[in-house]
C-alpha cells in the first residue's frame, strides 16, 4: 500500500488477489494497517438472525465499499480519499433519488387525473437511498438474475382515499416503468415498490411479526419523494404515537452489539468460513430489503 496509495477494499481485493475473508482479517488484526470507514450502519431485519436484527452494510460490503485501507504513513492522504468516497455516494444518492422523483413525476402526470393522486398519496423513498448510502456495484436482480446499477430505489405509496381505479393504473404504470428502468442499458436501475393505504399502514404499527415490524422501519427511515407531503406529515406523527421509533432505536443497539460480536468471533476464526453461521456473519445472501 506504500507504493500503491491508499486502497478501498475493493482495489485491494483486485491487486492482491486475496479472498475477502482472509483480507479483511488481515487488515483488521494488523496494527500497521489503518483503515478509514465512511457512511452509516443502519438497521436490516433479517429472518435468519435471532431477534431479526442486523446492522447493514454487512461486514463484507462495508469492507469492500466504504472502507479506504493504508499505513500510517499515508493516513492523511487515506483520510483525503474516504473523504472524496463519502461525497461521491452522496452524489450516487442524490442522484438515484432525483431519478426516482423523476419517473414518479412522469408517471403521475401521465395519468388521467394526476391532481387526485398528489392530493391522495405520497411517495417515500427508502433504503440505500434515504441513508445517503447508494452505489453502483453491478449485482443481480432478483427476479431475472440480470445485472443492474447498484442500489434499488425503493419506494412505498400510500394511498388515502385514492379510488381502486386509480391505484390500480398507477400500479400497471410504475411495473411498466419498472420493466422499461431494468432493460434499458442506458440506465439498468431497479425500482423496488409497494402501493398500500393508510389502513395498511395502523395495522402494521402493531409491529408485532416480521413484516409489520420491516414495514414500520422502511417508513421511518423513508424521504418524502412526491405527492401529497401533508400526508407523510401524518405517517411521520402514525409512527411517533406508535412509538416506532424508540422500537428501532432498541432493535438498532441489538444489532450494533451483535455486530461487533461477530467481528470479534470472525477475527478468531480459522477457515475459509465454509460453515454457513460463520458466513452469515460476514455477509447475507442478498442484501435487499422486503417491502411489506
Amino acid at each position: 500500500m506504500n507504493s500503491e496509495g491508499p486502497l478501498t477494499g475493493k482495489e485491494l481485493l483486485e491487486k492482491s488477489q486475496l479472498d475477502e475473508f482472509t483480507a479483511w482479517k488481515i487488515c483488521s488484526n494488523d496494527k500497521r494497517i489503518i483503515t478509514e470507514t465512511i457512511g452509516t450502519r443502519y438497521l436490516r431485519l433479517d429472518r435468519q438472525v435471532e431477534g431479526f436484527a442486523r446492522l447493514s452494510p454487512s461486514i463484507i460490503r462495508e469492507f469492500h465499499g466504504y472502507t479506504v485501507i493504508s499505513t500510517e504513513q499515508n493516513r492523511e492522504a487515506a483520510q483525503r480519499k474516504a473523504e472524496a468516497l463519502r461525497k461521491e455516494i452522496i452524489r450516487i444518492s442524490k442522484r438515484k433519488f432525483d431519478l426516482s422523483q423523476e419517473v414518479i413525476s412522469n408517471i403521475v402526470e401521465s395519468q388521467i387525473d394526476p391532481q387526485a393522486i398528489k392530493d391522495s398519496a405520497c411517495f417515500i423513498i427508502a433504503g440505500d437511498v434515504a441513508y445517503e448510502m447508494s452505489h453502483l456495484e453491478p449485482r443481480p436482480e432478483s427476479s431475472t438474475g440480470e445485472l443492474v446499477r447498484g442500489s434499488d430505489l425503493d419506494i412505498v405509496v400510500v394511498a388515502d382515499g385514492l379510488s381502486a381505479t386509480s391505484i390500480e393504473a398507477l400500479d400497471r404504470a410504475i411495473h411498466r416503468q419498472k420493466s422499461f428502468l431494468l432493460r434499458n442499458p442506458s440506465y439498468n436501475e431497479e425500482i423496488d415498490y409497494l402501493i398500500k393505504d393508510i389502513a395498511k399502514i395502523e395495522d402494521q404499527l402493531e409491529f408485532d411479526d416480521f413484516e409489520s415490524m420491516v414495514a414500520s422501519k422502511i417508513l421511518l427511515e423513508g424521504k418524502f419523494l412526491y405527492g401529497n407531503i401533508g400526508l407523510f406529515a401524518q405517517i411521520k406523527e402514525m409512527l411517533n404515537v406508535a412509538a416506532i421509533p424508540e422500537k428501532i432505536h432498541i432493535l438498532q443497539e441489538k444489532a450494533a452489539l451483535s455486530r461487533d460480536e461477530a467481528i470479534a468471533r470472525l477475527l478468531e476464526y480459522e477457515g475459509d468460513l465454509a460453515d454457513e453461521e460463520s458466513a452469515k456473519l460476514f455477509f447475507t445472501k442478498e442484501e435487499r430489503e422486503e417491502f411489506f
